[in-house]
């Protein structure tokens, strides 16, 4: 058996939307109005994260800070596009001499995808305010291309045109 099934059996992910495969482990039991948002959060979810070679996790947007840590297998890239028209790489991993690091944020209100530096990647993934799939959001290629040109090619490897 791969690895990355043993996980994945062992962990029960299913398929997450923006690609990879994903189990909620925790929401918390309370909830608050945060300024900007459409309704109640709760104030802190998490769940596992889990990408195979050849997959990626589509370019998209969340309204909350996301806490990436890594857990099990390869290290992760995770490209943001952030608001001001940069682009930086994030590499979640246990190998810190080669400039990986445990835990990283993706800030509130960036684009991001992410894929596997090798045969899988397990990380956990930690928002607050609490995750809710009225924040989530897809983004087509030629609608990133056109705010983001000077990245086209990682947005074609990262997006599509319909979902």
């Amino acid at each position: 058996m791969k690895k990355s099934k043993y996980w994945i059996e062992n962990l029960k992910l299913t398929p997450h939307p923006e690609g990879g495969y994903y189990k909620e482990i925790y929401r918390s039991k309370k909830s608050f109005q945060p300024k900007g948002f459409s309704g109640r959060r709760d104030y802190m979810t998490s769940i596992y994260f889990l990408l195979e070679k050849g997959e990626v996790s589509h370019f998209h947007s969340i309204k909350s800070d996301e806490l990436w840590s890594y857990h099990a297998g390869d290290s992760l890239t995770v490209f943001v596009l952030h608001p001001d028209g940069d682009m930086k790489k994030l590499i979640i991993g246990p190998n810190l001499e080669k400039g990986e690091v445990l835990q990283a944020v993706v800030p509130e209100g960036s684009v991001f995808g992410s894929k596997s530096n090798g045969a899988y990647s397990l990380v956990g993934c930690t928002v607050s305010p609490g995750f809710d799939f009225n924040d989530f959001k897809l983004f087509k290629t030629s609608q990133l291309i056109e705010e983001f040109p000077d990245f086209t090619d990682t947005i074609k490897e990262f997006s599509k045109e319909e979902y």
